[in-house]
């Protein structure tokens, strides 16, 4: 079994090993996995931190041994605060990273970082307030950043920076947590999950004071939440329809 690292702020991965291929997440800087199948150009890889695989290109990796890979897989929390920040090699060149970059293998990949960083856990409290750092976010599917996220991957990232780990689809997400019989026994930071009309979970966002919601739809915006759903008051309609309601933490 090989072994890997991301090196850059934002590497884009792959449903299949093309170029072509649709982006189902991003590798964002200090993430690391494990390499599964290896080709000329591109590795299958599976994250440490959720599970989720897909394909990188080779160019946008380093590899690292099974040691290192279990240290840092294991590492407590510390990420990057700020929605861009820098790291430096030992040719002072400069590489860009994106809020939530994992910067445990910092060491390991010989960079500095004189950057804000995360290093603790955050009450539940504090979950809207981190949500907001992503306003107004284009919507991107498999985004992972501020310049561009889709609707688990806010949430994710969000619970991320506070210290909580969600996994990567909506899907996967409905599956963690503690069910709520109805919106009003919910509280800001729980999450709302949407269904289609075949029952699959496609869409979540995370519920705020007062009925309503933060989620990423087109960009990451504030809606109201009731029984039936997310209510868009700039098309006077109803947009997602609610299945469940899931206490994280």
């Amino acid at each position: 079994m090989q072994y890997g690292i991301c090196n850059l702020g934002i590497v884009p991965i792959r449903l299949e090993a093309s170029d072509q291929s649709e982006m189902v997440t991003q590798a964002l800087y200090g993430d690391v996995f494990k390499v599964l199948e290896q080709r000329k150009k591109w590795s299958r890889i599976r994250f440490a931190y959720d599970g989720y695989e897909g394909w990188i290109d080779n160019k946008q990796y380093l590899e690292i041994e099974h040691e290192e890979y279990s240290q840092l897989a294991n590492s407590e929390i510390y990420l990057s605060r700020d929605l861009i920040e820098y790291v430096s090699d030992i040719s002072n060149s400069l590489y860009p990273i994106p809020l939530g970059s994992d910067l445990n293998g910092i060491t390991l990949l010989k960079h500095h970082f004189d950057g804000n960083s995360i290093t603790s856990k955050s009450e539940k409290t504090n979950i809207i307030e981190t949500a907001f750092l992503y306003l107004n976010t284009p919507y991107l599917w498999g985004g992972k950043t501020p310049f561009g996220i889709d609707c688990s991957g806010f949430t994710q990232m969000v619970y991320k920076l506070n210290g909580h780990k969600l996994l990567r689809d909506a899907s996967e997400q409905a599956t963690q947590g503690v069910p709520l019989s109805f919106i009003e026994e919910s509280e800001p930071g729980d999450l709302a999950f949407f269904d289609n009309a075949d029952g699959d979970i496609i869409h979540v966002g995370i519920i705020m004071a007062d009925n309503h919601i933060i989620h990423a739809h087109g960009k990451v915006r504030i809606d109201r939440l009731d029984h039936s759903g997310i209510y868009n008051a700039d098309k006077n309609t109803h947009t997602h329809r609610l299945r469940v309601i899931k206490k994280i933490i």
